[in-house]
């Protein structure tokens, strides 16, 4: 007999919401009806997950869709339209992992981020997730070996993806309008992540960025395209907060890196990022306080241009001597050449 346990949000949904927020879930309520009027049907968007031999963070989205489409296969779309979906507010999601279920409960933009119970053997294995009246669906997850003590979190905008994000016009272009096609690699990256990863079997590797979840499929597809490593990526909700008008992108990542740091607390984190916005700082703090889980920090530099467009400098004067040890570098082959000297190739 399967095992069904229930997890969700609780208190949260109790608290009050800054005005932005009751607006937009207005707005997605209305939506929502209108959708539901035409037809439309919950559908499970799943995004690769990852855990230990004992549980699994579970990440997947529940929008309205056209029964038909639950089937089709992925197509390229252009950014904007990503975030026409419509969320389905507080669904419940029955999420299969062999003979155990567990029912979890999306949030108001229809995200689903719940750790559950599990017993999987080490590597890429799939799990079974559903919504309310729609047809199962696997998604990926990565299970990491209890012996593996070496890991790879990279950021994405400027770090694997040239998105010129210094540049805010420029930006918008490339999230709303173009498709993962018209996006180009950073040089190297790739061949680095690829050649390290081999020389770390099990190791996993995480992509966190700022970016919404409605960009998921179009990231998933670019970095897969471009010859990355398969992993997780994890990434923002769009829209207001409960308790703001925009999602704060620097405490997502923060967030992200301390969660990591307690959930493999024996693993030591080669943190990749570029020097144009947070990363410095973030991963600064994070090795500053968590030294036992960084083997090393990998900067890739911008461009001169880049740099002053997005307000400062690189900060590897900084860094010099620092344990774990920095390197920078503009592209994926400076900074394996590099690496490969504190052993990490």
């Amino acid at each position: 007999m399967a095992k069904i346990t229930e997890t969700g949000p609780s208190t949260a949904l109790a608290k009050r919401l800054h005005r932005a927020a009751r607006i937009d879930d207005g707005i997605l309520a209305w939506r929502h009806a209108r959708g539901v009027k035409r037809g439309l049907v919950s559908t499970v968007v799943p995004f690769a997950g990852y855990g230990s031999t004992t549980w699994v963070r579970v990440l997947c989205r529940v929008v309205l869709g056209k029964p038909e489409e639950e089937q089709e296969p992925e197509r390229s779309v252009r950014g904007w339209r990503s975030f026409t979906s419509i969320p389905v507010v507080s669904s419940a999601v029955t999420v299969r992992i062999g003979d155990t279920e567990s029912r979890v409960v999306a949030d108001r933009g229809g995200l689903v981020d719940a750790v559950v119970e599990a017993d999987l053997a080490p590597g890429w294995q799939e799990i079974s997730l559903s919504a309310d009246g729609s047809e199962p669906i696997t998604a990926p997850v990565f299970i990491v070996a209890p012996d593996v003590r070496f890991g790879i979190l990279s950021d994405i905008d400027d770090t694997v993806m040239v998105t010129a994000l210094p540049r805010p016009f420029l930006a918008a272009w490339n999230t709303f309008v173009l498709d993962e096609h018209a996006r180009t690699p950073v040089t190297g990256m790739a061949v680095m992540y690829d050649r390290i990863m081999r020389e770390h079997e099990g190791a996993p590797i995480i992509y966190l960025s700022t970016g919404a979840w409605n960009v998921a499929a179009t990231l998933t597809r670019f970095l897969s395209r471009n010859l990355y490593p398969d992993g997780s990526i994890l990434l923002t909700d769009w829209g207001p907060t409960p308790e703001r008008i925009f999602r704060s992108g620097r405490e997502h990542k923060r967030t992200n890196l301390l969660r990591l740091a307690q959930e493999f607390p024996d693993i030591e984190w080669l943190l990749v990022g570029d020097d144009g916005q947070h990363d410095e700082d973030l991963y600064g703090d994070f090795a500053a306080n968590h030294p036992e889980n960084v083997r090393a920090v990998a900067i890739r530099q911008l461009s001169p241009s880049e740099a002053v467009l997005a307000g400062g400098r690189s900060k590897a004067e900084e860094h010099a001597g620092d344990s774990p040890p920095w390197v920078y570098a503009p592209d994926g082959a400076g900074l394996l050449e590099q690496l490969s000297q504190y052993g990490i190739d």
